[in-house]
This record gives structure tokens, sequence and C-alpha cells, in this order.
């Protein structure tokens, strides 16, 4: 039985998608659910998976193509697996196993960065199989032959004196690869952050101290109290910046048009980094959530958005943006607006700094803060206040759990 392969229904905000991978190719088998092309969209990646046992009998949009909402992208043959992948004609099945530009072989060359002509061909006219690369990837030592060239008959030897070997690199490649559709729209929304928002950023110094000396004593019973659930330094900044939002209404509120929009909740968004570009899925209701919700929250976010699981609604809504470019070694950054909100934390890394206390000098872990924020919503007197308010809970934690 044939059936149609179609791209999902997409959201009103989402005009089209691009088919970004297929992970099945037509003559391959699969079982009904398995994960057959990915499609990505200016949000989110959303996954089409085969609707029975079978395979595709026909791929109607390839890579790269851009897709409507219900469009036909592919045909697939249901039923037996065996049978269904005869119904690929063996010329065709052949096609595709040996095309060296095919799905498989350039995905597989894409992700590990790898130039074709080291790779043993050893298909039909050489081309190259994804078993190939496979192979090579397992031992690099094995290279393509270089063909020497053949040499005119002479008469006879005549000694010659012979140029040195070149010591110099054997390669020097490079590799033009389309910006996806995410990421482009990553660096959109960027620019119209800066081109359109007053952005300004004010910084300060956090003392780490109180929060580590907290988590060291209580890890352990936390994480047997809360199912093995961790505790980590974001819920905190989490439930400070939470705090913080009630006490300044115009950082959490939002601008739509000419309208300010203030809302009496908190639903803070959390920067995580995947292989396709930085997402920010939302924590909703922060506000009466206990630190091991939080912790547990950000751990299934990260988890869905490193798989490519996020949906539209885990994306949208957010009042307020934390990202922590601390984790890879940032010492001071300036973040970038998350329109249409207003402000957005900037979270670094824990450096151990000299620093005055009590008319003492002595050695603190210190990380710096950014509060980047819409001067046209926020005045600078809010936003500096705000960064205060977020330095005085982390710094006294138990004010956290006080409200004080």
């Amino acid at each position: 039985m044939s059936i149609e392969i179609k791209a999902p229904s997409f959201p009103e905000s989402v005009a089209d998608g691009t088919i970004a991978t297929w992970h099945k190719q037509p003559g391959q088998a699969c079982k009904r659910d398995d994960l057959i092309v990915d499609i990505e969209t200016d949000k989110v990646v959303m996954e089409v998976v085969a609707p029975a046992d079978g395979s595709l009998s026909e791929i109607m949009a390839g890579e790269g193509s851009t897709v409507l909402s219900n469009e036909v992208i592919a045909m697939f043959v249901a039923g037996d697996v065996a049978a269904a992948a005869q119904a690929v004609t063996a010329t065709e099945a052949d096609a595709v196993a040996l095309d060296a530009s095919g799905p498989a072989v350039r995905k597989l060359l894409h992700e590990n960065n790898l130039d074709a002509s080291l790779v043993v061909g050893t298909g039909k006219g050489g081309r190259l199989l994804k078993e190939d690369v496979l192979n090579y990837l397992k031992n690099p030592s094995v290279v393509a032959p270089v063909a020497a060239p053949v040499a005119a008959p002479v008469a006879a030897p005549v000694a010659t004196e012979m140029p040195a070997p070149s010591t110099g690199p054997t390669h020097r490649t490079s590799r033009r690869v389309p910006m996806t559709r995410l990421r482009s729209t990553i660096a959109k929304r960027l620019v119209s952050a800066q081109n359109e928002a007053a952005m300004l950023t004010t910084y300060n110094e956090v003392d780490m101290s109180p929060i580590m000396a907290l988590r060291k004593q209580y890890k352990t019973q936390f994480e047997k109290a809360h199912n093995g659930t961790r505790l980590g330094f974001m819920s905190f900044f989490v439930k400070a910046a939470a705090e913080a939002l009630k006490r300044f209404p115009a950082v959490n509120a939002s601008l739509d048009g000419n309208d300010m929009v203030y809302h009496a909740y908190q639903d803070i968004s959390v920067a995580v980094s995947t292989d396709r570009g930085l997402v920010v899925p939302v924590l909703r209701d922060v506000e009466a959530m206990t630190l091991a919700d939080i912790e547990k929250g950000i751990v299934g976010l990260a988890t869905q958005a490193k798989a490519g699981k996020l949906t539209l609604e885990d994306m949208q809504g957010g009042t307020f943006t934390i990202t922590n470019g601390g984790i890879f070694g940032s010492l001071l950054s300036t973040p970038i607006l998350n329109a249409p909100q207003t402000a957005i934390l900037g979270m670094h890394t824990i450096q151990e700094r000299p620093v005055a206390e009590n008319g003492q000098v002595v050695i603190r872990p210190m990380m710096y803060l950014a509060l980047s924020y819409d001067h046209r919503m926020i005045d600078g007197k809010d936003a500096v206040q705000f960064l205060v308010t977020i330095k005085e809970l982390l710094q006294d934690p138990a004010r956290i759990l006080l409200e004080i």
C-alpha cells in the first residue's frame, strides 16, 4: 500500500519549513514511528515519522528544499519490510547507495569535517558509500590512493638532482554550507533587537561564597530528597530573578507596538546552546516553583533542546531571559535582548579574585553579572537597582526563601 508522506501542519506564525535531514532513504527498511525526516522551521525542528512498517519509495523534496504545510514530500510503501523494500527498483537502490552526494554520505562528511578525497570509495566507479566513511573514521590511517602520473618513456636513465620533498600542508580545503533557517532567524532577531531597541547594559559582580557553601553543605541531602535531582547554581539565579522581577515590574514587561504589557507572572526563558543554534525554552510560573522544580525543569528543557524535541509552545511567551556564558568560560559579555522582552540577565564564569572585605584583602569566588535592558521601557535607576537586588539575594540566599 502506497502512502503519501506530508510535511506537518505548521502553526500560523510559521510560513514554511526546510528539509534538514532525511534519516531514511528509498528502499531502506524502517519500523512504524521510526524518524524519517527533520524539517527545520524558523523556530523549531519538526520530526516526521514512519506511518507503518515499510520503506520510502520516492523522495520528492530533497535536503534544503522549502516545503509548505501538508505538502507531499515523499511516498511510502507500507506492509512487510522486505516486500516494501523491493518496491524500489534495483537501479534506484543502487543509485541511492552509490551516489557520493547522497544525504547520508554528505551528512557524515559534514559532521566530521572530513574531506571526501581522503576516503577510499568502494562503490561502483569508485563512488563513496556510507560504510566507506564509517570505516575511514574507525581507521583514518587508510587514505585514498593518489594516482601517480604516467611518465613519458626515455631512451636511457639520466641522473638528475631531485628537488627536496615539500614539507608544507598537503591539503588546504574550505567548505561552504548554507546557513540553517534556525541560525538565520536567530541572526535576524539579534540584529533587529539591536537596531530597534534602545539597548543599554549595566554590570555588577556577586560573591558566590554563600551559595557555594550552601550547596556544598546540602547537595547530598537535596539529591536524596528530590529523587536524584542535583542542586546547581542556576536555580538560585532563576529564583532570585523571579523575586527581583516582582519588585521591578518594568523589567518583567514587554513591548507590543506602542503598548507596554506588564505581566503578573514570571515565565523565565533559559538560553540553551545546541548544535543548531541558541534556543530559549521557557520555565512557566517560576514564582511558584521550588529550587528542585527549577532544577528539574531546566534539565528537562535542556535535554529536549539538544535532542531537537522542543515545540513552539516551549519557546513562546517568556517575560525575562537568563543566559549563562560562564559554562563556556566567558568572563564578561553583553547579552542581547530577546525581543519582545525588555531585559536579559547574563551570567559568567566564577573566578577567584582579590576583593576588599572589612578593610582586608581576601580571595573570593566572584562572578560578573550583566543586565541588558531596553531604555524605552526601563529607566537606568530601575535597571541598576534590579541587578543590585539579584546580587543581594544571591549573597544572602536566606532572603530568597524569606522573600525579603
